[in-house]
């Protein structure tokens, strides 16, 4: 049986930035979309042959490149929605963050507003799909101020399991910190859990009446929090360290931007293109992080699959 040519169309346009695939899913739906100067319909399929257009406006060659995978560390405040934009003017994440080239970053999993701490995002997005997948189990790890008394039988309930709205939830682990004479009133706790459902740690605690005053996540699998990133700051990670991300997630690896090899057009008059042919046969240059120093990002080498 013949293979279907090219990729899906909501996939190459979410990867040139026009939005998530559902988003650009609902453009072709609207028919805001164009093959070759037909309407689009959702199941198309494109190659680098064809002449795209979203909303009438053409989409350039240089936007449906493939670009290098890239990763951020991003030290989310409180008071920041995790959206590209929010119908009552509220801050969001996005407009803290760096610009992209020839792409969109996209977050691996929420925080809800009130959560602060560790967020991933990427725009690479198999990679984030994958990480956020419930089969490749990735590990969550907060901490969390909760008011009044928590007992050692509550303590085994919620590692036993409760019963959610959605379903069963639990904690991986969880185990107390110490705490400040000034804080005699509140308990912290430091939780582990492998799953991302809409505030499912809030939630678990409060199923047992038990008011969260306060959440902050400090770890996603092998990543924790920077010490040194403050609050609403990224950190970009090295190439190493995001090859060993990709592994991890059964991601073939990739080839480091300035080692890559462009093709440069034979031109009337080489000589005066020769710096310019120069330049993009280097390539845009990242900086490469050697994992034996030390490594800010918390990031540990771990190709064992859970």
């Amino acid at each position: 049986m013949e293979q279907p040519q090219g990729e899906k169309l909501q996939k190459i346009l979410a990867r040139a930035g026009f939005g998530s695939r559902r988003a650009v899913e609902a453009l072709i739906a609207e028919g805001l979309v164009k093959i070759n100067g037909r309407t689009a319909k959702l199941g198309d399929r494109a190659t680098e042959m064809d002449k795209l257009k979203v909303r009438d406006l053409p989409v350039k060659e240089s936007r449906l490149e493939i670009q290098p995978t890239e990763v951020l560390l991003y030290n989310k405040p409180e008071g920041r929605l995790c959206t590209r934009s929010d119908e009552k003017g509220r801050d969001t994440i996005f407009e803290q963050l760096p610009r992209i080239h020839n792409g969109r970053w996209i977050s691996i999993g929420r925080l809800d507003v009130n959560t602060s701490g560790l967020l991933i995002l990427t725009n690479n997005g198999e990679l984030a799909n994958r990480l956020m997948h419930p089969s490749f189990e990735i590990e969550r790890e907060y901490t969390v101020r909760v008011f009044g008394e928590v007992s050692d039988d509550l303590i085994k309930l919620l590692k036993s399991g409760v019963m959610l709205d959605d379903g069963p939830a639990r904690f991986d682990k969880i185990s107390r910190m110490k705490v400040a004479e000034d804080e005699s009133m509140n308990n912290w706790f430091r939780v582990v859990i492998s799953e991302g459902r809409n505030r499912e740690v809030r939630r678990i605690w409060e199923s047992q009446g038990v008011q969260v005053s306060r959440l902050h996540r400090v770890r996603y699998g092998e990543f924790q929090l920077p010490r040194g990133l403050r609050k609403g700051k990224t950190e970009s990670l090295g190439w190493k360290q995001i090859n060993q991300l990709l592994t991890v997630v059964s991601l073939p690896e990739e080839v480091r931007p300035d080692l890559r090899v462009k093709v440069v057009s034979q031109t009337r008059n080489p000589l005066k293109n020769s710096r310019s042919a120069q330049r993009a046969l280097i390539g845009k240059k990242r900086p490469v992080h050697d994992l034996s120093e030390k490594n800010t990002s918390g990031f540990k080498p771990h190709n064992k699959r859970k």
